[in-house]
């Protein structure tokens, strides 16, 4: 039965998709070290390459991978783990129902395809265990707590010091001191509760803390002393940026809400960082310190 050209277009992205979605699946499978997680990703890529036999046998065609699109997500895999990778790839590159409903009527196996890719590939997907997820709630405790607290502190000092040097030094020793503090800590609830990998938890931690630090005090050091106003503008505005970044990162790898998370989180950091201004003031006017 012959496909019409409009069909034959859709066939042809699909096609796209599935080998190049089975490209970059075998990239990362030669890249994780668990054996577990390799066997996961080639039976993922094995059936990419399958549906797209299934549409090459209709378009005629056969088609290379997209090297842009392999290259950017094994790039990302490398910087945001591969199960974040896999889920956004995933998100970007499926197609619709409306459109496997569309073109079953002249490719009947379409409807399969569909269902094989909401069921057994997301199911396969869920069973990815990658390590750095694993301390998904120690990076949430180093992050939170740095930037609740580190975003108090400098905003407080902001004001009673009127110095981004000042401020810039008393952060990063309040931040530095802080991150052991935090790391040590975390090092210790793990131990007493018997995890095995009380270290590494210690480590999440104090690497997403040390993270916030840095950035939360890099405005206060390249602005002009005097200008500690702008500096905490952008110091607030970095905030916002590392909770979106960060909570949309959790969102997609571990499939939990964005929305409420953010605005919980944003909320939360910048009230601090208000209580904390207008303590400072209140501070430098009671004790009558001028520096």
């Amino acid at each position: 039965m012959a496909i019409s050209e409009e069909t034959k277009k859709i066939l042809l992205k699909l096609q796209q998709n599935e080998v190049t979605e089975q490209a970059i699946y075998l990239k990362l499978a030669k890249r994780v070290k668990k054996q577990s997680e390799k066997d996961t990703l080639e039976r993922i890529a094995r059936e990419e390459g399958a549906h797209s036999k299934v549409w090459e046998k209709h378009t005629n065609k056969k088609l290379s991978p997209n090297k842009l699109k392999v290259f950017f997500y094994t790039f990302l895999s490398l910087i945001f783990g591969y199960t974040f990778a896999i889920k956004i790839m995933e998100k970007g590159e499926r197609a619709s129902q409306d459109v496997y409903l569309k073109i079953s009527t002249e490719v009947p196996e379409a409807k399969k395809i569909y269902k094989e890719e909401e069921e057994h590939e997301h199911a396969l997907i869920a069973l990815l265990d990658e390590e750095r997820l694993q301390y998904v709630g120690s990076m949430v405790l180093g992050l939170n707590d740095a930037l609740v607290e580190l975003t108090g502190t400098l905003a407080g000092l902001s004001f009673a010091l009127q110095n981004n040097k000042l401020v810039a030094l008393s952060g990063l020793i309040t931040g530095i001191s802080a991150t052991l503090s935090m790391a040590s800590s975390e090092y210790l609830s793990a131990r007493s509760e018997g995890e095995d990998n009380a270290f590494k938890s210690s480590l999440y931690t104090g690497i997403m803390y040390l993270f916030a630090v840095a950035l939360l005090v890099l405005p206060y050091l390249l602005l002009p002393s005097d200008k500690y106003v702008h500096a905490l503008v952008t110091m607030l505005i970095i905030v916002v940026v590392i909770i979106f970044s960060f909570t949309y990162y959790i969102s997609v790898a571990k499939d939990l809400p964005f929305k409420k998370r953010f605005l919980e989180m944003a909320i939360i950091s910048l009230s601090v960082a208000a209580l904390s201004f207008v303590i400072g003031i209140l501070v430098k006017n009671f004790l009558g310190i001028d520096i």
